[in-house]
């Protein structure tokens, strides 16, 4: 693994944790940081030993946002040929390993696009999400307008990027932002065991079940129906299809071998 300038990276058994690391700027979003994040979330990818990943800040931000000073003189031409920071913000809504959020304080424009990215996101009682792009003159660009809608709906969406508001945890329960709101003190530890949870099943099924619930944002319902029993009558060719199966039949713990 790399050593990293603005990212802290551990290896807990099958389990990666990924930790955003500029803490002297709420860590946000720099060039660098967003290249360190593509590179490890590549070099996680290619490590077989790793069955799923959590990506998290400090208790007082995920992430604030884009680093402002670094992009604010950034030319429309280099914009279109370069991209600047999204030429990396895909790493992660292309990772074909699990990816939970475990996050705390602010969240805010590309922190929040970057939650978002990931498979579902555990928040600690202090987090705050928000999309204030809107504020310094312009609008998501990591996906922000598409994912939020997706997850909270129209009304929803239109009000946090028009009006640049900040949402509290509770409220992005209730609206289906994220799945859990957990005590600052204990946030992490849930997210790292839901991600020991996801890394002891069938990797296999893992896939196809991740397939599954992102096909239902991007296919009507007839269509993803379809897709759903394919891929459910697909696992039948496995043997950790049997070997699950057997092990509930006969009450004892499946021992996946992940093929």
């Amino acid at each position: 693994m790399s050593e990293f300038e603005h990212l802290l990276v551990e290896h807990h058994d099958a389990v990666a944790l990924i930790r955003l690391n500029r803490p002297e700027v709420l860590n946000a979003l720099c060039l660098k940081l967003m290249q360190e994040l593509a590179l490890a979330f590549e070099q996680i990818e290619a490590d077989d030993k790793i069955a799923a990943i959590v990506l998290t800040g400090n208790d007082k931000a995920f992430a604030a946002g884009a680093d402002i000073p670094e992009m604010k003189d950034n030319s429309y031409q280099y914009m279109l040929e370069d991209g600047g920071l999204t030429r990396h913000c895909d790493a992660i809504a292309q990772c074909n390993k699990p990816v939970i959020a475990a996050v705390a304080g602010y969240a805010l424009g590309g922190g929040c696009e970057l939650a978002m990215m990931c498979d579902f996101i555990i928040a600690a009682d202090n987090a705050r999400f928000g999309q204030p792009e809107i504020t310094i003159g312009t609008l998501p660009g990591f996906g922000g307008s598409q994912r939020l809608t997706g997850l909270v709906g129209k009304s929803k969406a239109m009000d946090m990027c028009l009006t640049g508001r900040m949402m509290k945890a509770d409220e992005a329960e209730r609206c289906g932002l994220v799945s859990r709101v957990e005590a600052l003190d204990s946030y992490l530890d849930v997210a790292m065991t839901a991600a020991t949870t996801i890394a002891g099943y069938s990797r296999p099924v893992v896939s196809k079940a991740r397939q599954a619930v992102d096909l239902a944002l991007e296919t009507p319902l007839s269509q993803g129906i379809k897709s759903e029993r394919a891929m459910f009558k697909s696992t039948f060719a496995l043997d950790d299809q049997k070997e699950g199966m057997a092990a509930f039949a006969e009450k004892r713990e499946p021992q996946f071998k992940n093929q």
